[in-house]
């Protein structure tokens, strides 16, 4: 038995999580509304309230495991990437909790944590991906697609060039007066919307790597355009702009996608991260899936958003390689 406490504060969200042999037992996220009002993350105020929420969150997470702090084996936590007040916050309570215990310390790198969710055994008939398998990581602030070769593998193939896909439904729902953050809210509106209502540029760019800023900025233009025809226009075609961006953006996302799984023939394919979340993604790539034969894996949705579940699989492959980090390390950025 190893059970593990992991910690995730690489952004607004407070989490801690125990698991045991890839079983999460407990999962305890607090999360931050204040930026909302903001329209993104407000850094400063991320870090603040990551220090008032950790105790209590880390708390929580042993209780609702049903074991003691002394029945810890090893202490897992997010090192990077990710807003660097808040990583600190995770680092410094690692550090410290795992010293006054005398327990080893795992460091984890946050996108493979998405990754390796998919590993997660909530219940014996889990199935997990083979390695290799492509994963696409796609999220508010990354979108990548990685050649997972094991879990202490990984090689980017593709990625983004400049803005994320999930940058791109936050530029559409800050223009639409969405709350924040905007992906939930286009998915939703885009349910009843007509995906060819407004065609909106996508870019074409080499091998497996994409670009969205021209994409956003022909959502602007187009926007803007037709709201000189019709003042009331965003507010009269709502869902149908919505699914019309959103169509847009996962088309660009599968495209890459597909040609990766072909060109590498590569039949596991996964999605993990934030807008893994998104339904339409799901459908389109299930589809995608039954045209060529894929096993496809897509994660739950309580594992797409930051977590510390994520965090604790990532760590316990790590401790079954008795790869332990130093006290010396720091947290990074990107």
């Amino acid at each position: 038995m190893a059970y593990i406490l992991a910690i995730e504060s690489s952004c607004d969200d407070t989490s801690a999580a125990v698991i045991n042999d890839f079983k999460i037992y407990s999962n305890v996220i607090a999360s931050q509304s204040v930026h909302q009002k903001f329209g993104g993350v407000v850094p400063e105020w991320a870090s603040r309230a990551h220090q008032k929420n950790i105790i209590p969150v880390v708390d929580t997470a042993i209780k609702e495991a049903g074991i003691r702090k002394e029945d810890l084996s090893a202490v897992a936590f997010t090192r990077g990437p990710g807003l660097l007040g808040s990583l600190l916050v995770g680092v410094s309570f690692a550090k410290s909790f795992a010293t006054a215990l005398n327990l080893p310390l795992i460091d984890v790198n946050h996108l493979e944590a998405h990754i390796l969710a998919h590993f997660i055994k909530d219940n014996p008939d889990t199935k997990t991906p083979s390695f290799p398998f492509l994963c696409l990581l796609v999220s508010g602030g990354n979108t990548q697609i990685i050649y997972v070769k094991s879990p202490s593998d990984m090689e980017i193939i593709g990625k983004t060039i400049d803005d994320a896909a999930g940058e791109t439904f936050d530029k559409v729902a800050k223009i639409l007066s969405l709350p924040y953050p905007g992906g939930p809210h286009i998915d939703r509106l885009a349910k009843t919307g007509d995906i060819n209502a407004l065609k909106f540029a996508q870019s074409n760019m080499p091998n497996y790597d994409y670009s969205f800023s021209g994409v956003k900025t022909s959502i602007l233009y187009t926007l803007r355009d037709k709201l000189k025809e019709n003042p009331k226009f965003l507010e009269e075609n709502l869902s149908d702009i919505c699914a019309s961006a959103q169509h847009r953006v996962v088309t660009m996302l599968l495209k890459k996608l597909e040609k990766a799984g072909k060109d590498l023939k590569i039949k596991d394919i996964a999605i993990a991260g934030g807008v893994s979340a998104n339904s339409y993604l799901r459908e389109k790539l299930t589809e995608l899936g039954k045209k060529h034969n894929w096993n496809v894996f897509i994660p739950p949705f309580q594992y797409t958003t930051d977590n510390a579940a994520m965090v604790a699989v990532a760590g316990y492959f790590k401790y079954l390689n008795k790869d332990f980090a130093t006290l010396d390390l720091t947290a990074y950025t990107r």
